[in-house]
């Protein structure tokens, strides 16, 4: 009896003990989470090279020795928040291992569901667009990142109209690559814009406005988007956006050569400057003179 009594407290304390540790882990998961969103902020505002440990720790109300508990440095913060983000947009995007590729009509209904997620997300999409632009420097440390992260989206977007084609669901003779590449340069464009107008830009709903036109020009059934497709409810940020938008002075030539209204013929200039550098801004230049 003696010894039983002598066990129990023995496991109380063990039992204690390994509730405080499960509490402990939920406390730094919940400050890991809190930094990584703070650094969404900084990196969106002022880039990587300009954002400070010192002032991410002290929004978080922590000092800079307990960020560097988490995160290595800043290039791994850095390195952190894009595997999150990726994380996410690939669980949106990209078919389960083993699944193959979903009809094409319903992956472009998911890149409009997921540029309504995002339209929710502005600090992400402003980080974004921030370091797009910046990791065009070979020795940016989010330089083989985006590299990477736009060959797979590419690469994802090619096999899934091939394999359409495949079906007989996409038209013979369809270069692929060519609408992958329009695809990524309009949603990057149309991010742009509305980053810097996002009560005049409605980005899902112009985004879901040209995948629909483009599915009827590429499918062999010749049918568009589902009414809806992808944008849920309530999605569409701000009335009359598309109107205010195609105020925006383009030039001529552009618009026309592609078969595209003016708001997303700039979205595909913006998006094919901003991703993919000055050859193409050269090339296509002529059509805006």
């Amino acid at each position: 009896m003696a010894q039983e009594q002598g066990r129990t407290p023995g496991k109380t304390a063990a039992g204690r003990g390994g509730r405080a540790a499960r509490g402990g882990y939920a406390v730094g998961d919940a400050r890991r989470r809190m930094i990584l969103d703070t650094a969404v902020e900084h990196f969106a505002q002022w880039g990587f090279n300009a954002s400070s440990l010192a002032r991410i720790a002290q929004d978080c109300g922590i000092t800079q020795g307990g960020l560097l508990h988490h995160f290595r440095g800043k290039e791994d913060l850095l390195l952190s928040v894009l595997a999150r983000s990726e994380e996410h947009d690939v669980d949106r995007l990209f078919s389960p291992p083993g699944e193959g590729f979903p009809p094409v009509a319903e992956h472009f209904a998911a890149v409009v569901a997921l540029a309504a997620d995002n339209a929710r997300r502005p600090g992400i999409v402003r980080m974004y667009n921030t370091l797009v632009g910046e990791s065009g420097n070979p020795d940016h440390p989010a330089h083989d990142h985006f590299r990477q992260r736009y060959a797979r989206v590419l690469g994802h977007t090619v096999g899934l109209l091939e394999a359409g084609a495949a079906r007989g669901e996409v038209r013979p003779g369809t270069d692929c690559e060519a609408v992958g590449r329009e695809i990524l340069a309009v949603m990057d464009g149309l991010q742009i814009q509305w980053v810097l107008d996002p009560e005049g830009v409605d980005m899902p709903g112009l985004l879901a406005g040209y995948l629909d036109r483009r599915l009827r020009d590429i499918t062999v059934a010749g049918a568009g988007l589902a009414a809806g497709a992808g944008l849920g409810t309530g999605a569409g940020l701000g009335l009359g956006g598309g109107r205010r938008l195609r105020r925006l002075r383009l030039g001529q030539g552009l618009d026309r050569a592609l078969g595209l209204d003016r708001a997303l013929a700039r979205a595909l200039w913006l998006g094919l400057r901003w991703g993919l550098g000055q050859p193409v801004d050269r090339a296509l230049g002529r059509c805006l003179q």
